[in-house]
């Protein structure tokens, strides 16, 4: 009899043991990453502080690993007033020294001054577009674009789009930092945007019928 656990690698999967689940490779370090990858990475958000809050925190990521900072994430929510822009837009000094001492945090005083400007473009976002959701969602791909099926292989290799790279010009050119196409695709991968659960991942469908219940 074949070993179903070969289909499983091949596919690009890993099953935790508590739940025998079939999930994307890269979440098996802990019961968090997998609870982020189940319930949240590819899920479609509209609400604009918590997309504000992830383009902030993918910049704070450069050099480290996304679960370093899922494993800070409550931090810098309560370091950064849970990423309310018009509140993050005032700070000063004194906002910029007492983050450079918060050990729960990464102190990184180019990404925290960055996180502090771009505070100011969601707000100029939300002037012209109504919402900074309304201006990243017209940058979601075509479904056309997509890859036809989604392996391992294929997603080890979606490290930018053309969509990304537009939407980090566009933002560079709008005066944003931290959001090269990269970081931008990282965004949008874990933003919903794009459905990058590989095939046979159980979140996979759940992300899909999320996006096809989400108003156009």
């Amino acid at each position: 009899m074949a070993d179903p656990s070969a289909d499983i690698l091949a596919a690009g999967l890993f099953r935790a043991e508590e739940d025998a689940l079939p999930r994307c490779h890269w979440c098996q370090a802990s019961p968090a990453y997998r609870h982020y990858h189940d319930h949240e990475w590819g899920f479609p958000v509209t609400d604009d502080r918590r997309l504000f809050e992830k383009l902030c925190l993918e910049g704070f990521q450069s050099g480290l690993s996304w679960l370093t900072i899922l494993n800070k994430r409550e931090n810098f929510r309560r370091a950064f007033d849970h990423f309310d822009a018009e509140r993050i837009v005032r700070y000063g000094e004194a906002d910029i020294a007492r983050l450079l001492a918060d050990a729960g945090i990464v102190r990184h005083r180019g990404k925290i001054e960055s996180t502090i400007h771009n505070a100011g473009r969601v707000l100029a976002l939300r002037e012209e577009f109504g919402s900074l959701s309304a201006y990243v969602w017209q940058h979601e791909p075509a479904p056309g674009t997509r890859p036809e099926r989604l392996t391992r292989e294929a997603l080890q290799a979606l490290t930018t789009s053309p969509e990304s790279v537009r939407l980090s010009k566009d933002l560079k050119k709008r005066g944003w930092s931290f959001v090269g196409p990269t970081t931008v695709y990282a965004f949008m991968q874990a933003m919903g945007l794009v459905n990058d659960h590989v095939e046979g991942c159980s979140a996979r469908e759940r992300a899909a019928q999320a996006r096809r219940l989400l108003s156009p």
